[in-house]
């Protein structure tokens, strides 16, 4: 990667494949990058194994050690263009004191959802250093690992989908009591949400400065809303974000993606706020985003999850329609269009990575 022709820049450590980062900042690359939401994870045996040292998930998101070896179990199996960080998009209502926990076979939960008007009032943002050292323990850690080999991604929920849960105090079909909230008592909805996005910018920042390369805000329940809703409640927070991050890093840009499940509807929106790329979920045909968002943004995704439950042979026609679909150029990072099932064949994967790295050659 280019170095940053400011006097006085230490030296930083070439990146050996640095794909990844210029597909989201639009240049020229060899081929399409590939990264999976949810790369390290229970569909991996040694993940498994791994976690069954630790105890439970909390426990592994809170062992640097642990978390750096479940991050780089999939780039051994795989030939991945980046690494995310493991961790959980809810370590920082955690480190508000909201109490998290994993109950199997439930998903997370939290021992003191905000209820009360007081709770709301007295909400104020951890300082990562403090409160959530040991994610960026992971990241450092993770950095010096990976040894310039691929990027390193650092990630967050958006101030939307931390305050759906935080609400909630458990995931939701319909999340009844947020939206209750949202129009009964909009003031403190918005309360919550500008805390939530003060927390949001020091913790990726904090990513950035303990050394992640790139980072991505996932809105995972911001397509639930209303236009309208979507727009004051959701992407206006995520949007104080990204003009707050990090830019720059070790003479090198820090790109950020934007990804919103359901959001297809918005791309235009969500594309005009400043993020390097914008996230889609596989309910949007990735040429037609093309032609909606333009240049403005890089394009990420957008495999159906569920297709790796098929057939290695699936997977590759569905792939290389995606490839086809996007055409030529620049600025696609492969992914799914959400995470990765735990059922998934890690064979099938292989099947995946093997044909965008193959394929998508043509397109470059």
């Amino acid at each position: 990667m280019r170095e940053s022709p400011r006097s006085g820049t230490l030296p930083v450590m070439k990146l050996q494949n640095d794909t990844f980062i210029r597909a989201l900042l639009r240049e020229a690359t060899p081929y399409t990058p590939t990264w999976l939401m949810r790369q390290a994870g229970r569909y991996l045996p040694e993940y498994n194994q791994t976690r069954a040292r630790a105890g439970n998930f909390l426990a592994l998101c809170q062992n640097p050690n642990l978390a750096t070896e479940v991050t780089l179990q999939p780039l051994a199996r795989y030939q991945l263009d980046a690494a995310i960080v493991f961790s959980d998009i809810l370590t920082i209502p955690d480190a508000m004191g909201l109490g998290l926990y994993f109950a199997e076979g439930e998903g997370p939960k939290f021992e003191r959802p905000l209820r009360e008007e007081w709770e709301i009032r007295d909400l104020s943002a951890p300082d990562p250093a403090v409160h959530l050292r040991y994610v960026l323990d992971t990241v450092r850690q993770c950095r010096q690992a990976l040894a310039g080999s691929v990027p390193l991604i650092g990630f967050s929920g958006s101030p939307f989908t931390l305050a759906c849960y935080m609400i909630e105090g458990r995931g939701s079909s319909d999340f009844a009591s947020v939206k209750k909230m949202l129009y009964r008592r909009p003031d403190l909805l918005h309360k919550i949400l500008a805390v939530n996005a003060t927390a949001v910018t020091d913790y990726l920042n904090a990513q950035i400065e303990a050394g992640a390369q790139a980072v991505m805000i996932f809105d995972t329940w911001g397509g639930m809303l209303s236009h309208g809703a979507f727009h004051e409640f959701s992407l206006a927070y995520t949007k104080q974000i990204v003009d707050r991050l990090t830019r720059q890093r070790e003479g090198l840009r820090v790109p950020s993606i934007v990804f919103t499940k359901g959001g297809g509807g918005w791309l235009e929106s969500i594309a005009a706020i400043g993020c390097d790329a914008v996230g889609l979920d596989w309910t949007v045909d990735i040429g037609a985003a093309r032609a909606r968002v333009g240049d403005r943004v890089a394009l990420q995704g957008n495999l159906d999850p569920a297709v790796l439950l098929a057939s290695p042979q699936a997977v590759q026609k569905e792939a290389l329609a995606i490839l086809k679909s996007f055409g030529r150029g620049s600025g696609h990072v492969f992914n799914l269009g959400h995470g990765i099932s735990q059922h998934t064949p890690p064979e099938h994967v292989s099947a995946l990575i093997e044909t965008v790295r193959g394929s998508s050659v043509a397109y470059h």
